[in-house]
């Protein structure tokens, strides 16, 4: 039973509607130019709007957080109806034999990875990884760095390339920055901001030193940015570690140089963190502190953080108590009915039946308003543990 219920919760937490993958606005040739811009590779979702696959992606999948994060950083992201407008001309250069097809594109036309069929969160995510794995334009840059160029354009673009491939790049960093007399220069500004890729290193210092003239280069938010992400790659270094001590350096840093991020980048360091260590009432205190970084009103994310509390701890009553009381402010007031049928299920877990049915009469209530049928053939499966 309880499996079943983690499942289910699973399952309606992936149907909410949040912050996914933001789709590239603008005509083919636009994307390319602003993936070479950018120096990214572009995956494209080739779909047919008949495809029950294609739905499920589009619903599920692409509205994922973590899948939008990890998207939205990393690729330049194109939906192309593969029966309409560009997607006629695309599918001509890019055979299309099956719905959906995702392509993962470099800017010069080079296809990376093409994958025929539907994925779930974690496959995509995974298959994104692997596309990035593929893309490894560091090759050209360390052959000409062996034969000696130190020159100040090639220390960036070899750092840029081995960043975007996943290698370490602080070693190539840190030689070139040792051999210059001066750093107050553009250039090596550009290098330190580029290189600065973990909190707990002498970049990470210089990139806090020389933070004004490098927020005039870029700008004080991408800054902010650079060193939530400095600290997010030392936080998983904790992690890998167990060190709480390298958590803390992390977090330390994360609020005392991005304020505007801080808070709600330690609440959820130390999630991770905690999650991932097993310590089930750290992990408890940690969401309690992340979800005083929301509004009362964001209803989603609280009642995400509910699910996972009830997912990863679901035997520990404390992770239990804050599960329900999250999923219950989530409910309440919301005409969302995945919501109520959230709240059932951590009621059922909790072993309040009674009202964990009421919960679930109201889910199906506002379901049978609308005109979801699947929706309301899942209603009415779940009502039936009721009877």
């Amino acid at each position: 039973m309880r499996l079943i219920l983690i499942t289910l919760l699973s399952f309606f937490a992936l149907s909410l509607s949040a912050q996914g993958i933001n789709f590239f606005e603008g005509t083919w040739n636009e994307a390319v130019a602003e993936a070479k811009k950018q120096e990214k590779i572009i995956f494209v979702d080739a779909y047919a709007t008949w495809c029950g696959p294609c739905k499920i992606m589009s619903k599920n999948v692409f509205t994922d957080q973590s899948v939008g994060d990890f998207y939205n950083k990393n690729f330049i992201n194109v939906k192309l109806d593969m029966e309409r407008g560009e997607g006629i001309s695309f599918r001509q250069n890019y055979p299309v034999s099956a719905f959906p097809t995702l392509f993962y594109i470099d800017f010069n036309g080079e296809v990376l990875q093409k994958i025929r069929g539907a994925l779930m969160s974690p496959e995509f995510i995974k298959a994104g990884k692997a596309a990035l794995g593929k893309l490894d334009r560091s090759g050209k840059f360390a052959e000409a760095y062996e034969k000696g160029d130190r020159s100040p354009e090639l220390i960036h673009s070899y750092i840029q390339a081995l960043n975007q491939a996943g290698k370490p790049s602080l070693k190539i960093t840190n030689e070139y920055l040792r051999s210059q007399k001066n750093l107050a220069t553009k250039e090596n500004y550009q290098i330190i901001y580029e290189g600065a890729v973990e909190a707990d290193s002498k970049v990470f210092e210089l990139l806090i030193q020389y933070r004004r003239p490098i927020e005039a280069i870029y700008s004080k938010q991408l800054v902010e940015e650079r060193v939530i992400n400095a600290c997010q790659t030392t936080a998983n270094n904790a992690i890998e570690y167990r060190s709480q001590r390298i958590l803390d350096e992390a977090i330390d840093k994360a609020i005392k140089y991005a304020p505007s991020y801080g808070k709600s980048f330690a609440a959820q360091a130390k999630m991770k963190y905690f999650k991932e260590t097993g310590d089930a009432n750290s992990f408890v205190k940690a969401c309690e502190s992340y979800c005083k970084t929301l509004e009362k009103e964001d209803r989603q994310t609280h009642f995400l953080v509910a699910n996972e509390l009830a997912k990863v701890f679901g035997k520990n009553a404390n992770a239990m108590k804050l599960s329900e009381k999250l999923a219950k402010q989530a409910a309440e007031g919301s005409e969302n009915y995945n919501f109520f049928l959230g709240y059932s299920n951590i009621l059922l877990m909790n072993g309040k039946k009674a009202k964990a049915r009421e919960a679930a009469e109201t889910a199906q209530a506002l379901v049978m308003a609308s005109d979801n049928s699947s929706a309301k053939m899942a209603v009415s499966k779940y009502m039936e543990r009721f009877k």
